[in-house]
């Protein structure tokens, strides 16, 4: 047993001196291999103002299946243009970010409370969301009562502010449709006019040139 002991001893401190010396610091610093730079990622919501901004989950109407099928849960945004007063709907899924709707909000939209979910919501769209123009039937589920009626009330706001904003568009253009006709009509007016002989002038030149030829013959003297 005594010449045991010894050589468990040793064997232990070697095992410490080995582990001090790996955990010793030596000041040394390591390059990284590969340099990452920040990359600027764009969202497309640059240009945009955002009008609402609540959390949702999303469903579309599968129409083969007669079914409601789920497209996402995540944040529902109104997103006004800066420029051009144009107003879409886009939601992301919370993880992945992925467009789950992407469409303009135009006037002949409507949005209704989904029947037996005072906290979901219904209408259709034009949706681009997988990148080509789909019809679309939407409903949209939120925690509370009054996130879906705001978002409701906002929504049906903003389609009846595009067809205000339509009907003055087809207005202004009308106007100047006029106003170009009338510019024209005024610039051939003028053009027949400077077109248009003037008569007097031409009947008096015809006078003074018959009355020429029996001056002569007056100043002639008589045979």
């Amino acid at each position: 047993m005594s010449s045991s002991e010894p050589e468990q001893s040793h064997r232990k401190d070697e095992e410490e001196e080995t582990t001090a010396a790996e955990d010793e610091d030596t000041g040394a610093q390591v390059a990284p291999i590969v340099r990452l730079e920040e990359v600027a990622i764009s969202t497309g919501e640059e240009e945009e103002e955002p009008i609402l901004d609540l959390k949702a989950k999303l469903y579309r109407f599968d129409k083969e299946g007669k079914q409601w099928k789920e497209r996402g849960a995540g944040t529902v945004k109104l997103l006004k243009h800066k420029e051009s007063g144009k107003v879409r709907l886009v939601m992301r899924q919370s993880k992945t970010l992925k467009i789950c709707a992407n469409h303009l909000v135009i006037p002949t939209m409507t949005v209704q409370e989904h029947a037996g979910n005072e906290k979901s919501c219904v209408w259709h769209a034009k949706d681009f969301a997988d990148g080509e123009l789909k019809d679309e039937l939407f409903c949209i589920r939120f925690a509370s009562l009054e996130n879906c009626r705001s978002f409701m009330e906002t929504f049906q706001e903003v389609a009846e502010s595009q067809g205000k904003k339509e009907d003055n568009k087809d207005a202004s253009d009308t106007a100047g449709l006029l106003e170009k006709l009338n510019v024209g009509d005024d610039k051939t007016k003028g053009k027949e006019q400077e077109e248009k002989p003037d008569v007097a002038k031409e009947d008096k030149k015809a006078v003074d040139d018959q009355a020429k030829p029996v001056a002569e013959n007056k100043d002639e003297p008589a045979s």
